[in-house]
Order: structure tokens, then C-alpha cells, then sequence
């Protein structure tokens, strides 16, 4: 079979894993991994001294730290396969399946990355900004909401691209866990056809063909969110 002959019997079969499967999951686990980040750049970045803030803001460092600490299929793999092993007097504890561990994994991952981008962006808005907003007589709760948070919003925007577009690219180890999303389906087809070069290939080219989407996207968001910035050199 030429090489031609085996892309247009692959292309339909890969671009219904995207749409079915790689692309919700990548959607849906960046969501929830940034609301997630969120609440833990603002529990690790909180003043407050009280001792439930303080245990909290030990579980989020350790969180944070095991997350960033330890490879994206290794975590796949113990949420997928280690967690069934957990048992009390013979009944399973946890038992996921393959969609439901690999959004929470790849939320769980995001999140942990993610919070340290929005924490460091929070950190990076000026104090004045909070000091001019206070002196307005605005409560702390509505300068975050108002004022700080938007400023940052804009700092993490490219950071926070380059994890989604990451993201779409790392969804191809959902395969480890039996999620038949883009790279599976080529590993199938190149296990038909033997012909893994051309498989490959172009399951390698779709994913640099959204990427590349992405990026686009990026770019015109950085644009529109900074078009009311002074010029540098004004």
C-alpha cells in the first residue's frame, strides 16, 4: 500500500480521536487544572497567619511539589493502575476509568504548574495598585477581583499558552492508560499497515498543525490584551 493510499485510510480515523478525544480532554482538564491553580497561588500567596491557613498552605506546596516533581506518565500510570490497589478489607477504595483518571491526572498537573505562573504574575502587579485601590475604600476581596487579578491575567497569558499548547502535545500519553485519542489510533495503523514511518508522520503533523493554530491564537490574544499599553518607547 503507498504511502498516499495509507493517509487518506488514517486522516478520517485520526480526526475523529482528535475531535473525540484529544481535544475535549485537553479542554477540559486545562480548565479545571486552572481553577485549581488559582486557588492555590491565592492559598500560597495569602498573608494570613491563622493556623488552618498555614496546614493549607502546606498541602498546597506538597501538592505542588509532588506534581512538578515526578514525570506526567508516571502519574498516569499510579492514578490509572496504583489507585484500584487500595483497598479496605477487600473492597477497592478507588477505581477509575481511562477518561476519568486522564482528565484528573492531566488537571491535577496543570493545576500544579499553572499555580506557580498566576502566583508569580499576582506577585509582579505593583503594590501601588493595591495601595491606590485601598485608598478608594475598596475591600481587599474586590481590589483582587478588579484590579489585581486582570493585571495578572495579562502577565500569565503567554506562560499560560505554552502549558495548554503543552498540554495537547502530552495527551498523546493518554494511550498508556488504553485512550484511544490521536497517537493510539497511528500506533493502530501502524501496526495495520506496516508502515510506521508514514503513521507517524502524520499523526506528528496534525499535532503541529494545532499547535501552530495555537500559537496563532496566542498571538492575537497577547495583542488584544495589551493594546491599551503605553509603547516602551513612548
Amino acid at each position: 500500500m503507498s504511502a498516499w493510499q495509507i493517509v487518506t485510510k488514517s486522516l478520517p480515523d485520526l480526526l475523529a480521536a482528535m475531535l473525540k478525544y484529544t481535544l475535549p480532554i485537553t479542554v477540559i482538564s486545562f480548565v479545571l487544572g486552572l481553577v485549581l491553580a488559582v486557588l492555590v497561588a491565592l492559598v500560597r500567596i495569602s498573608p494570613s497567619r491563622k493556623p488552618g491557613m498555614r496546614a493549607l498552605k502546606g498541602v498546597t506546596w506538597f501538592y505542588v511539589w509532588i506534581f512538578r516533581g515526578t514525570p506526567l506518565l508516571v502519574q498516569l500510570f499510579l492514578v490509572f493502575f496504583g489507585l484500584p490497589y487500595l483497598k479496605v478489607n477487600g473492597h477497592v477504595l478507588i477505581e477509575l476509568n481511562a477518561w476519568t483518571a486522564g482528565i484528573m491526572t492531566f488537571a491535577l498537573n496543570t493545576g500544579a504548574y499553572a499555580s506557580e505562573t498566576i502566583r508569580a504574575a499576582i506577585l509582579s502587579v505593583p503594590t501601588t495598585q493595591w495601595e491606590a485601590a485601598k485608598a478608594l475604600g475598596m475591600r481587599k476581596s474586590l481590589i483582587l477581583r478588579l484590579v489585581v487579578l486582570p493585571q495578572a491575567a495579562r502577565i500569565a497569558l503567554p506562560p499560560l499558552s505554552n502549558s495548554f499548547i503543552s498540554l495537547i502535545k502530552d495527551t498523546s500519553l493518554a494511550s498508556g492508560i488504553t485512550i484511544i485519542e490521536m497517537f493510539q489510533v497511528s500506533q493502530q495503523f501502524a501496526a495495520l499497515y506496516y508502515n510506521p514511518l508514514v503513521s507517524y508522520s502524520l499523526v506528528a503533523f496534525l499535532y503541529l498543525m494545532l499547535t501552530t493554530l495555537l500559537t496563532g491564537a496566542q498571538w492575537w490574544l497577547e495583542k488584544r490584551t495589551s493594546r491599551y499599553l503605553e509603547p516602551e518607547n513612548a
